[in-house]
């Protein structure tokens, strides 16, 4: 049987991917963002997991707005990048775990999930740059399931409905017959506005209440409506339904074992959180 050994959620702004191209990680305005990455990636080394289910949120690259899917699960032998005008190095290619991709999507929709399945599938600056902030030589010892929700295009789904799910991957990945042991990651987040009125919004206090609850009251945040969550997190703060996927997927004895939390990382509020799941 598969087992889920833990849970990594993170931010993910394209500006990551510059600070990595011009190995400015050491310089004052970004060490203590990459610094948090350094017991994780010592964990990562102890657990060695042999898949990682990626929740991540498309922001136009292999999805638009004339074509937008509330959840979509990858299905394809590898994984791409391409260029989204950012000025990003792309990375190697990822290897897709096909098994349990299809495993995934058959037991979401017996759960009445439906997820779009993509058996080609383009993925973004939210994919790329968690996992080179996890594996920094980009060999990338993992294979990859993408599982991509709609936080671009209204209407998004709600907090409970992404709490829902994450269950729901949690419970697939429990019954995959394999002798694999799958990590979670979900990006995105935390507080950030980039358009608006409000562009530039950082909400601190909301943040580290929300990561608060993370181990403290898992399911706090699907009080919230989408609109609520909006007006404490900013337009690009409801990332966050990416955290909520990924925690409500952890099962059994949870226990948080490292976060960071730093600001401002290009008008983004930047967080991490691990989790081992027993």
């Amino acid at each position: 049987m598969a087992k889920i050994i833990g849970g990594i959620t993170t931010s993910h702004v394209p500006a990551i991917g510059s600070a990595i191209a011009r190995k400015v990680q050491h310089e004052p305005y970004w060490k203590p963002f990459f610094d948090g990455f350094i017991p994780v990636r010592q964990w990562l080394a102890e657990v060695k997991p042999t898949t990682v289910v990626v929740v991540y949120n498309d922001h136009g690259l292999n999805f638009f707005l004339d074509s937008m899917p509330t959840f979509a699960v990858g299905c394809a032998p590898e994984y791409r990048n391409a260029d989204e005008g950012w000025g990003i190095p792309q990375v190697p290619p990822f290897p897709g775990q096909l098994d349990l991709s299809w495993h995934l999507v058959e037991s979401l929709v017996d759960e009445e999930f439906d997820p779009v399945t993509c058996q080609e599938m383009l993925v973004d600056h939210a994919f790329t740059l968690p996992m080179a902030l996890l594996w920094p030589q980009q060999d990338w010892p993992v294979k990859v399931v993408p599982v991509c929700i709609n936080t671009v295009q209204a209407p998004l789904p709600s907090a409970r409905r992404c709490w829902k799910l994450g269950e729901a991957i949690g419970r697939a990945v429990q019954s995959w017959q394999a002798d694999e042991r799958v990590l979670v990651l979900g990006t995105g987040g935390l507080s950030h506005q980039l358009d608006g009125r409000r562009a530039g919004f950082i909400n601190k206090e909301f943040d580290l209440k929300f990561m608060r609850s993370m181990s403290e009251d898992p399911t706090w945040a699907t009080r919230f409506s989408t609109e609520d969550l909006v007006e404490h997190a900013g337009t690009q703060g409801i990332e966050l339904l990416m955290w909520l996927t990924t925690r409500a997927a952890l099962r059994g004895e949870v226990r948080k074992l490292h976060e960071n939390y730093h600001i401002p990382i290009s008008n983004t509020a930047a967080g991490l959180m691990l989790f081992e799941n027993r």
